[in-house]
């Protein structure tokens, strides 16, 4: 594993989800480059590499993640992915999806999948793309409503526009697979 399956992924995510032209980025943001994530996290390869190498972050942090989590819709197959390989692993990490709003009867929760993780339990927060870090300070902000403690924050890409310094001053620290330079260098090899 390691380092081809990293090596496979950039080529996976460079084809199947790198884009130039002019882009308006959820940020509100424009940009000359766009990254559709969910083409490789939706992609059956691209969702195991995913899974196996942010179980494999998680997994080596030390610490005792008991869940793993993120916002609808972008860490939607991420959450599924990770937890799966970590069954695989028999090592298992359930995990749970944040919803954009709470949801309207019931409970009124803002998380789904919280019957698999114990209450205050310490949780890793996941994310596709990060640029600003507005999403996953959301996420943040909502899984600690629900009672659980953020131990650890990962994403697929950091496009390195202020979002792991955004995070990082809330005393969260980024951990991404992929930087800005990695995506745009990948995307110029391949002409």
């Amino acid at each position: 594993m390691g380092e081809n399956d990293t090596r496979r992924l950039l080529e996976i995510i460079t084809r199947l989800s790198y884009k130039e032209g002019v882009f308006k980025l959820t940020s509100g943001r424009q940009s000359a480059f766009y990254i559709d994530c969910k083409q490789t996290t939706l992609s059956p390869e691209g969702a195991y590499l995913c899974g196996r190498l942010l179980f494999e972050r998680i997994a080596s942090s030390g610490l005792d993640i008991k869940g793993v989590g993120g916002m609808t819709l972008g860490a939607d197959p991420l959450v599924t992915a990770i937890s799966v390989v970590s069954f695989i692993e028999r090592r298992p990490v359930p995990a749970f999806i944040i919803r954009k709003e709470p949801k309207g009867h019931g409970t009124g929760s803002w998380l789904e999948g919280k019957a698999n993780i114990p209450d205050g339990a310490l949780v890793a927060l996941v994310e596709d793309v990060v640029t600003t870090g507005g999403t996953l300070i959301k996420a943040i902000q909502r899984t600690e409503e629900e009672g659980y403690r953020v131990g650890q924050v990962l994403t697929i890409i950091d496009r390195g526009e202020g979002g792991g310094e955004a995070l990082s001053g809330l005393g969260f620290k980024l951990t991404a697979l992929f930087g800005r330079d990695d995506i745009l260098d990948a995307a110029r090899s391949l002409g």
